[in-house]
């Protein structure tokens, strides 16, 4: 499963650690500076501000000085600064429309917004289904129709910020990130679950939209969750503590990566982006090449869960295997089965095969070995892996990785599943290489941190991402996420009402909405249950002004990023214009289950009556996805029938039914609806809290 999770890469992204972005951060404190006026860059050019409100302005100038901000509508206000610089002040704004210009002046300088908007502004988060772009992740994770959206996705009244990555360890004042009109060229790299959402409101409300999107693939809630919030829990109490000591150790890591090579990508054409590039490494493919100070790692795994931790960039993996000698002479097979993301593999020092574009990291590998490259004895295999986001590695099953003759697995395999050696050879952030080279094993030698730093850590992204954002003037949130939480349910059940009180509580905008997406069925496998992760966000409900989109008809059980965003998008909408914009009698909810009632050997189950949406109906099949238990809590399969609002659920093989179940499962496809066919999200009798 592909989780984008960033590693040092991350970590080059919360110091700045380029060149290039230190000197624009150079470029801005001395503008700054110069203009004893400052603004983080949620306000720009193109920004929208919340429609009839007292929008937040806030920023720096000299201490003591008088700071005005004017709305061309004809509103204003002034506050004066600080001892330390800092102001901030609310603008009234006047219903929606545009476009305006919005002054700040101080007392030596003045900075103009233009084409500012007035609308209805929502902040976007979650990981890799909100982060997933309108042109998708092709061509494993596209997104439904996407060139024709892309082509159609021109809406000067839709405007758009994308809070760039990055991770700190203590909240940050500013992010990264600009406000552009909604277009062809700018929606295409925008998330497509937002932009439909967006679009939706923009179509059924007639006025500007603003959409901010701050999301991380493969990110859990607790990095979007602040220290203060989760400082106060015992789960996560020891690490918020540990992160300040890691500054000294973090400064050391910083110096040594800028003592290195680097390659800048950025100006390279996608089709090729990948392709060619010089690590000074190419001698790791020689059979003769010397790893005998390489480190080990067993393989198959992504190696985030090694020594190695969180990684982006490239690994050479080497390993030795020995051949009957009847194989001499004759063409081979090898597979290593899927390898994320990108891959080139030698055999013997001979290029066999591989994959360097992006999406390709769910692909099977499997390599023609032409007669003549394997030899008796000792043969080298190696393969140099490049993770350009999440989870990195040769990750399969350990019976994927074999080599064997010809197309015959009968004959005799030979197992590559077990021990390789490993040298990391690049570190890549932000379209940029730090280049360590084959030589010196240079890698194993960096500064190591007592804490692990990543988009993975706790607090680490909301000090980045959401910090910089508080307190902009916003209607609500719209969230997707938790595929990364599926390990640990029972942990979400509290940690994500929690995060959700964290934000309210900085934002200081009381309860503003919540809306949130159920992930979708998916087969995590026999170790992970995210049933239970469905039903702790169908719980998150239980929280005031929370809203939950139901996924389950539309997904994908091979792929965790399902392709139809559409939906999703307007699912999410559905909620904010049935309680937030006044849409009366708006079906917005599939059936949420509420309550049963033992009737003699048959279970009544009843829904929440707002979720009903004018009654339930069965799918095509009929309902296939029940089971019921008695006192032995055996569950069997059962049979539902529908009873006006209610389910019926009952089996021949349970005389004394205690407990319903339904769709409880990682895969299980919904087959109960509402008659406005929203889905009804998988629930159990048994065991809610």
């Amino acid at each position: 499963m592909k989780k984008a999770i960033i590693f040092l890469s991350a970590i080059l992204i919360l110091t700045g650690c380029t060149r290039q972005s230190e000197n624009k951060a150079a470029q801005r404190v001395n503008k700054a500076t110069i203009e004893s006026l400052w603004l983080p860059a949620i306000f720009n050019d193109n920004m929208v501000l919340q429609q009839k409100d007292k929008v937040p302005f806030w920023g720096k100038a000299q201490p003591g000085e008088n700071v005005v901000v004017k709305g061309s509508w004809g509103e204003s206000a002034q506050t004066k600064t600080n001892r330390e610089g800092k102001w901030q002040l609310t603008l009234a704004t006047t219903a929606a429309g545009g476009t305006f210009t919005v002054t700040v002046k101080g007392n030596s300088s003045t900075i103009t917004y233009q084409n500012v908007l007035l609308g209805e502004v929502w902040v976007c988060s979650g990981q890799s289904n909100m982060e997933m772009p309108l042109e998708g992740w092709p061509p494993v994770s596209p997104v439904n129709n996407s060139d024709w959206e892309i082509q159609h996705a021109d809406f000067p009244q839709i405007h758009l910020f994308n809070v760039q990555r990055s991770i700190a360890i203590t909240p940050k004042s500013d992010c990264k990130g600009k406000w552009v009109v909604c277009s062809p060229q700018t929606a295409a790299g925008f998330s497509a679950t937002a932009y439909f959402f967006g679009r939706k409101l923009h179509r059924e409300l007639g006025v500007p939209i603003g959409l901010i999107e701050t999301s991380w693939g493969g990110t859990p809630a607790e990095s979007w969750t602040s220290g203060e919030f989760l400082g106060k829990t015992k789960d996560f109490a020891p690490i918020v503590e540990k992160l300040p000591q890691v500054e000294a150790q973090f400064n050391l890591l910083k110096k040594w990566l800028l003592e290195h090579k680097t390659i800048d990508i950025s100006d390279k054409p996608d089709e090729t982006r990948w392709k060619d590039l010089n690590f000074n490494d190419r001698e790791c493919a020689d059979p003769a090449f010397d790893d005998n100070d390489w480190h080990e790692m067993k393989l198959p795994v992504l190696w985030e869960s090694t020594a190695v931790g969180q990684f982006d960039g490239v690994i050479w993996f080497r390993r030795v295997f020995s051949v009957p000698d009847a194989w001499l002479g004759k063409p081979a097979i090898v597979e290593l089965g899927p390898i994320d993301d990108m891959e080139v593999t030698y055999i013997n020092g001979v290029e066999v095969g591989g994959y360097e574009q992006p999406g390709e990291w769910q692909r099977h590998r499997k390599y023609k070995i032409e007669a003549g490259i394997i030899k008796s004895g000792k043969n080298i295999i190696a393969v140099r892996v490049l993770d350009n986001q999440g989870g990195g590695g040769i990750y399969g099953k350990p019976e994927q990785m074999k080599v064997y003759l010809g197309d015959s697995e009968a004959v005799q395999t030979v197992s590559l599943a077990g021990k390789w050696k490993y040298l990391p050879v690049a570190e890549y952030s932000n379209n940029q290489f730090y280049v360590f080279g084959g030589q010196n094993n240079d890698y194993f030698k960096r500064p190591q941190l007592s804490v692990q730093l990543s988009s993975q850590t706790p607090t680490i992204l909301y000090n980045a991402m959401i910090a910089p954002l508080i307190p902009y003037g916003i209607r609500g949130v719209i969230w997707y996420q938790g595929e990364t939480n599926t390990g640990n349910p029972a942990q979400y059940g509290w940690l994500f009402p929690l995060m959700i009180k964290n934000w309210r509580a900085d934002w200081k905008r009381g309860d503003f909405p919540f809306y949130f997406t159920q992930i979708a069925p998916f087969d995590y496998g026999d170790m992970t249950k995210s049933q239970e992760l469905r039903e702790a966000q169908m719980l998150t409900l239980k929280t005031l002004n929370t809203g939950m989109a139901v996924t389950m008809d539309i997904g994908d059980p091979t792929n965790i990023h399902p392709e139809n965003k559409q939906e999703v998008g307007r699912r999410l909408a559905l909620w904010a214009l049935a309680k937030d914009y006044g849409r009366k009698n708006l079906p917005y909810s599939g059936p949420i289950y509420k309550s049963m009632r033992v009737e003699g050997r048959r279970i009544r189950v009843k829904f929440e009556p707002w979720s009903l949406g004018r009654g339930l109906i069965a799918g095509e099949k009929g309902l296939q996805q029940l089971a019921i238990a008695g006192s032995d809590h055996i569950f069997y399969p059962a049979k539902g029938e529908i009873e006006g609002n209610d389910l019926m659920v009952f089996s021949r093989k349970v005389t004394n039914p205690i407990a319903v179940r339904y769709c409880w499962n990682n895969a299980a496809r919904v087959d109960l609806f509402n008659k406005a066919r929203l889905p009804a999200s998988s629930f159990r009798t048994d065991n809610l809290n």
